[in-house]
């Protein structure tokens, strides 16, 4: 696996309608990653990498944009995930094109509505000083715990999945999401207990319904009938994998920045109103989802680059927030930006369904950790994403 890109002439590639970069944006790859985002809009914003079975790079936020509203040329299936989360089965919503994806986010919408995560808001500020409590007094402390339990406590107790469980959603999330890359069996093993998992836990809310995601979709209909057993699996899949990890990233990497940036951390801590705008900034400029896959359903063209029905295309959205030609000075992190029309959660018919809560959850954690230590540095270096320690150290 490579952490950069080695650009070449068009004209000396294998085939020369093939630009080439050897782009990847999982593990080690994101150390590095920015630069790769620079040379490539500059050198290459539509290039094929042989990572993952080989696929095309979309870098430009109008391709970006443009291909997510465009799922008659760039479908989702089999999978947006690349490589896979560790099963063939489709992912409810996340792996359903337009037609038939709209009646299953329509039937998911109401449940992450905005008024409905504002009633969160109180539990999740509680969570946060609850594991804020656990390691008050410590000169240094990890707080990657704290950005990794906190919305998986409280993605947990919304959708019903059994808090008490939480190492073992930890452990299954990390081989899913993270071992995947190096070990597929790993990532195999864990969706079959996962699964297991949840037709034990679907066949239990049948018969004792709660005030949870779970029950609620069990009550619910679907184009006038119940959801069968199989969509419950494949949608509960979706929700435990998305919501008790992507929202950890963004908290974890506005603390990474904030402890390398004192002036920053002491503007938020003055006024936390300014603590949203900062979000939204660390979404963009660091987003835990840097892209997702799509598969070409007939030939097409972009950037003057032919490609071919069936080959796979990346949309780079971690490319489409640092793209010269939408952001001014986009490899700065201004926690000021005013204008900030991001796409770290997707873009058309399959943006992200929790949005609304992981804004809440991201403002909340930063605010609880800036209120409780206004100053704070790293202890030792950290990369900003992934699932090591961030130590960090308070400051008098």
């Amino acid at each position: 696996m490579t952490s950069s890109g080695d650009a070449t002439d068009p004209s000396t590639a294998t085939d020369a309608h093939r630009p080439r970069y050897d782009f990847d944006f999982h593990g080690p790859a994101l150390d590095t990653i920015f630069d790769d985002y620079e040379r490539m809009h500059r050198e290459c914003p539509v290039s094929w990498s042989d990572h993952y079975g080989g696929f095309w790079s979309l870098v430009r936020a109008d391709d970006v944009h443009a291909a997510e509203h465009d799922w008659d040329t760039f479908s989702v299936a089999p999978s947006m995930i690349l490589p896979s989360f560790g099963t063939d089965r489709p992912l409810i919503p996340l792996d359903i094109d337009p037609p038939a994806l709209t009646p299953y986010r329509q039937l998911l919408l109401p449940f992450f509505t905005p008024q409905r995560m504002d009633g969160l808001i109180p539990r999740t500020r509680e969570l946060a000083r609850q594991l804020l409590d656990q390691v008050e007094g410590q000169e240094v402390f990890d707080a990657a715990p704290y950005c990794r339990m906190l919305p998986s406590m409280v993605f947990s107790e919304y959708c019903g999945f059994p808090v008490e469980d939480a190492d073992r959603f930890d452990q299954w999330v990390d081989d899913i999401v993270f071992a995947r890359t190096d070990d597929e069996t790993v990532a195999r093993q864990a969706a079959a207990d996962v699964y297991d998992y949840f037709r034990a836990l679907i066949a239990l809310r049948r018969r004792e319904p709660g005030d949870d995601v779970i029950s609620g979709l069990l009550a619910a209909e679907v184009q006038g009938r119940p959801l069968d057993d199989e969509e419950m699996l494949d949608i509960c899949y979706l929700l435990f994998v998305a919501g008790l990890e992507t929202t950890a990233g963004t908290i974890r990497a506005g603390l990474w920045f904030l402890a390398q940036h004192p002036d920053d951390l002491a503007a938020l801590a003055a006024d936390p109103a300014r603590i949203p705008a900062a979000a939204e900034e660390f979404l963009r400029a660091l987003s835990p989802v840097q892209a997702m896959a799509r598969t070409l359903r007939r030939d097409t063209e972009i950037g003057g680059v032919p490609m071919r029905a069936g080959e796979r295309v990346v949309v780079v959205f971690g490319a489409a927030n640092r793209d010269p030609d939408r952001f001014e000075c986009p490899h700065e992190i201004r926690l000021d930006r005013a204008h900030n029309p991001h796409m770290a959660f997707g873009a058309g018919a399959h943006r992200c369904l929790g949005s609304n809560l992981a804004r809440r959850e991201v403002n909340v954690a930063l605010e609880e950790m800036i209120r409780r230590h206004p100053r704070f540095e790293l202890a030792e270096p950290a990369p900003w994403h992934g699932i090591g320690p961030l130590l960090l150290r308070p400051l008098p």
